[in-house]
């Protein structure tokens, strides 16, 4: 039975769920950039470098809690484990517009980290769960899509609630729609196929048959520690945290960088740093489809990476005094870094059995946001001791070149769609 015969009813009864879910935990983890442009460095009395580490924190909590989280949701419960996190992320993100202090609103970016770090790995396993090999690529790019479609929209609403009311106000109307979807997801979202009474006893089977048939297709792994130690495993993690640099660096800060290259008030700013999220969405459903339509994975990641470096890199030759072409620029960028996400994560549950793959899924994750770290604070720190956004062009395209080989470096079998991996004393089958 193929893919598109195979219980269709799945994609419109998991795929609006999964995506706003992923949207609302990007909302909230990401206007803080707008609030940086907005005022609240000046309203606090935070230094650069400070604002620098401040949206950083979030990182570096989020990096902590991956295992954990993924773990529980593998052996427990994807549903109870989102629950407790979108009610807990919605009261973080809005008790930051009511923050009168700076450690106030170091611990409450940091705790914002913590009780998001388990989503992303946990979603993904959800969706292993749910969709076959074949479909992966493309249920992986329904749920990162909530990253750029979100950003999309909350730049212009950001940019309209902060000049109409103020960063404080921004925080606590973002926060509160995260609490309410809770109830929803709670309502709406049964763990695995089995447990929904939308299905019917032969689509279960149908669906249960190929999920099985696809693990007996990869050799065994007898723990995390063994999956951890893969050849592959450590490369896409190193080269997850140089990607991640080059994200999260553009997403945290591109507000700003737009200002304060351009002079424009906050509601112009929101409207041009939504555009490169647009050519994001659209690179990120066609790189996905294709990744799907050829079962091929990693030739739709390296590629997308080395323009994204190109485009950083001609930013910076161009220097501060060609605004416009360098904004140009930085679109191509952004729709580069994140048009690879759908087939990147589609990789790991075809190199491991279940049993590992969502701790190895989170693993990559982890590094992932310690790169996150690393690039929001040391994007932040070069924008603000050197005036320009120049040194920091050339950083994240330093760190997207070093992502490219490292994802060429990684082995898989001659149609990249599946490959059987065994720690690192033993062989790879290529």
């Amino acid at each position: 039975m193929t893919p598109t015969t195979l219980a269709p009813r799945r994609w419109w009864a998991i795929m609006p769920i999964v995506f706003i879910t992923y949207s609302l935990a990007y909302l909230d983890r990401a206007n803080y950039g707008f609030a940086s442009a907005a005022g609240i460095n000046r309203d606090l009395g935070i230094s650069a470098g400070l604002s620098s580490l401040i949206g950083a924190l979030f990182f570096l909590g989020y990096f902590f809690f991956q295992i954990p989280g993924a773990m529980y949701a593998e052996r427990r419960s994807v549903r109870k484990l989102v629950f407790a996190s979108l009610v807990l992320w919605g009261g973080c993100a809005a008790l930051t517009g009511v923050v009168t202090n700076i450690p106030s609103l170091m611990v409450i970016r940091f705790a914002l980290g913590i009780v998001e770090a388990a989503v992303m790995p946990a979603m993904l396993i959800f969706i292993s769960h749910w969709f076959t090999k074949r479909e992966r690529s493309r249920a992986n790019t329904f749920l990162i899509l909530g990253n750029p479609v979100t950003v999309l929209w909350m730049s212009v609403v950001s940019g309209y609630l902060v000049h109409s009311f103020g960063w404080r106000h921004m925080f606590v109307a973002e926060g509160v729609p995260a609490v309410v979807w809770a109830v929803c997801w709670w309502l709406l979202v049964r763990d695995r196929p089995a447990d929904v009474a939308w299905l019917t006893d032969a689509e279960k089977r149908d669906l249960d048959a190929a999920l099985r048939a696809e693990q007996a297709a990869i050799r065994p792994v007898r723990n995390y520690a063994d999956a951890f130690r893969t050849p592959a495993v450590m490369l896409l993690s190193a080269q997850y945290f140089c990607w991640s640099i080059g994200v999260y660096g553009f997403v945290l800060w591109l507000p700003s960088i737009v200002k304060n290259g351009s002079s424009l008030g906050m509601v112009e700013t929101g409207w041009l740093s939504a555009l490169p999220y647009l050519a994001a969405t659209i690179a990120m459903l066609a790189t996905s489809w294709a990744s799907d339509r050829t079962q091929h994975r990693k030739r739709f990641v390296w590629p997308f990476l080395a323009l994204g470096a190109l485009a950083f890199a001609a930013s910076y030759a161009l220097g501060a005094t060609h605004f416009w072409l360098s904004y140009a620029l930085l679109v191509i960028a952004g729709a580069a870094m994140y048009a690879p996400y759908g087939p990147f994560f589609a990789i790991v549950p075809e190199l491991l059995p279940k049993n590992v793959a969502g701790g190895a899924m989170a693993l990559i994750n982890s590094m992932g946001a310690l790169g996150s770290f690393v690039g929001s604070y040391v994007v932040g720190y070069l924008n603000g001791a050197t005036g320009s956004p120049a040194a920091s062009y050339a950083f994240m395209s330093a760190a997207l070149v070093v992502a490219v080989g490292l994802t060429l470096a990684v082995k898989s079998r001659p149609d990249d769609a599946s490959a059987a991996v065994t720690p690192l004393h033993g062989k790879q089958r290529t």
